[in-house]
């Protein structure tokens, strides 16, 4: 048996049974980044996985593609009287109150349409494409931030924690260990439960372990609960010295998480990864209420993360932590244009992502999502932002980690995204631009269209995808000369309908639509 897979199955037995103010608690063990990110780093990133794939459309809605909106989706939609104003375009959940108050005060982001190419809307591998970093089309075994954590400490978990390296890598709210930690030799996590009063596992240490690969896996777990007995009590000294200065927060799962890790991040535990997650995102029916859409699960979930993440900022502000905390949502996929008959979404394609702190580069990073006029039933949101870009600019601007090395855990292909703004911004940004300067023509094209773009001297990828978001034709791959640029492309071969451009550089992203007619 290999030895992930054993800890997999043996991650009930070892982990430390343990509650935080009646709160299950999951941690990720080990010392994250301290030796490569530096002593002067103290930056903390909170993840929220928003489990079963968030109706984008519905949480951060353009005003601007209403009228689309209202045909394929008039019985879940919001109504446009009720809908929060973000910008002149964009529009927010009503539910969302408590957020849309953050993004007044120049403490949220939200990054238009992420997703990845040739999506999978299977719940299971489309989650570990987003855990592991990889292309849709390989299975990786390891997790973005794992592959970092063992590139940096390679004989872990043998001898550690260390004098050197003496809190937890990362801590998970809940009862499964993140597969973002995974490394080849071992998951950088473990399961605990009670920071204030954890009791030690047992270790019978005496016998010897025979020399045989029951052996060695023996060994190896025994080393593992050494290791999570010494962390139980880092985490019980600092969850003891914590305080959640805000006041009581809401009392629901998501907020007890987050409660959780501000009185541990305040108690001045060393972790610099946390996540937290919501799950009911999988709104295949009831997603609305009949006769009044801003009723409903997705009302109920979005009020959940909003008033839990608003507790979380104020919290942290309270207390002078705030410029230390980004936190982060995700979710495995956004749900399709079209709404179904049970007052649902099917699974779709890209969805936004929000950010929120008081570092980041506030406001609307991304265009309006880039819908048909009329959306087939299969139809998803097209990408504009793919998610590893994300995850690289965090890497490098947020834990000041080398772009070289960044470029080996998530690949080269990229586009760095300012998501961090130097923690003095006072008012959101209504349109964070990093848009390629090009047009397609003609559109709609019979056989040939040629796209003209200005180039930076940048490499550039320019790809063909349908309205699925799986990519059809690789268009360019290269680096441009700096200026003018016109790429003839024949579409002769490609039946009448729907498609979407994507030109990708270092820089910058642009999402156009493309019409096939016969």
């Amino acid at each position: 048996m290999k030895r992930r897979n054993f800890l997999r199955q043996t991650s009930g037995y070892i982990a430390l049974p343990t509650l935080l103010r009646g709160l299950p608690l999951t941690a990720a063990s080990s010392p994250l980044f301290s030796n490569a990110i530096g002593e002067d780093n103290d930056k903390i990133l909170i993840l929220i996985q928003l489990i079963g794939g968030n109706d984008g459309l519905n949480t951060i809605i353009p005003l601007d593609k209403y009228d689309i909106l209202g045909n394929a989706r008039s019985n879940i939609l919001i109504p446009e009287s009720q809908v929060l104003k973000l910008t002149q375009e964009i529009r927010m959940h009503p539910s969302m109150q408590s957020i849309k108050a953050l993004y007044d005060d120049a403490s949220m982001t939200v990054l238009q349409d992420v997703g990845y190419p040739n999506q999978n809307r299977s719940h299971f591998r489309s989650s570990d494409i987003w855990n592991s970093g990889s292309p849709a089309d390989e299975i990786w075994n390891t997790g973005w931030i794992g592959r970092y954590l063992e590139d940096c400490h390679p004989l872990y978990p043998e001898n550690y924690p260390n004098d050197t390296t003496t809190d937890p890598f990362a801590l998970s709210i809940g009862s499964v260990v993140s597969e973002t930690c995974q490394g080849t030799r071992t998951n950088f996590s473990l399961a605990i439960t009670d920071p204030l009063s954890i009791t030690p596992l047992a270790n019978n240490t005496i016998d010897q372990v025979p020399d045989t690969p029951y052996g060695r896996e023996l060994a190896f777990l025994r080393t593992t609960i050494d290791q999570a007995n010494e962390y139980g009590e880092v985490i019980s000294e600092a969850a003891a010295k914590g305080s959640d200065a805000y006041g009581p927060y809401p009392d629901t799962g998501l907020g007890e998480q987050l409660k959780a890790i501000s009185l541990l991040i305040s108690g001045g535990l060393k972790t610099k990864i946390y996540v937290a997650s919501i799950g009911g995102f999988d709104t295949h029916a009831n997603q609305a209420t009949s006769g009044d859409p801003t009723t409903g699960n997705h009302a109920e979930l979005l009020k959940e993360l909003s008033d839990a993440v608003y507790a979380l900022q104020t919290d942290l502000k309270s207390q002078g932590l705030e410029e230390k905390v980004i936190s982060m949502t995700f979710s495995e996929f956004g749900r399709r244009i079209r709404s179904n008959a049970s007052l649902g979404t099917d699974h779709g394609s890209a969805a936004p992502m929000m950010l929120f702190g008081s570092c980041i580069n506030a406001g609307i990073i991304g265009k309006s999502p880039l819908l048909p006029d009329i959306p087939e039933l299969s139809d998803g949101v097209p990408m504009q932002y793919d998610f590893r870009s994300v995850y690289s600019s965090i890497l490098i601007d947020w834990f000041d980690i080398d772009r070289s090395v960044v470029t080996n855990i998530l690949g080269d292909e990229f586009s760095y995204i300012p998501l961090v703004n130097g923690c003095n911004q006072t008012t959101a940004t209504e349109d964070i631009s990093l848009t390629v300067n090009a047009t397609v023509h003609p559109n709609p094209f019979y056989a040939w269209s040629t796209i003209s773009l200005e180039s930076k001297g940048e490499h550039t990828r320019i790809g063909l995808y349908d309205s699925i978001g799986h990519e059809l034709d690789l268009i360019a791959n290269r680096k441009l000369s700096q200026g003018p640029h016109e790429i003839r492309y024949d579409g002769s071969h490609l039946p009448s309908g729907n498609y979407f451009c994507r030109i990708t550089t270092a820089t910058g992203v642009k999402t156009m639509s493309m019409i096939k007619v016969r």
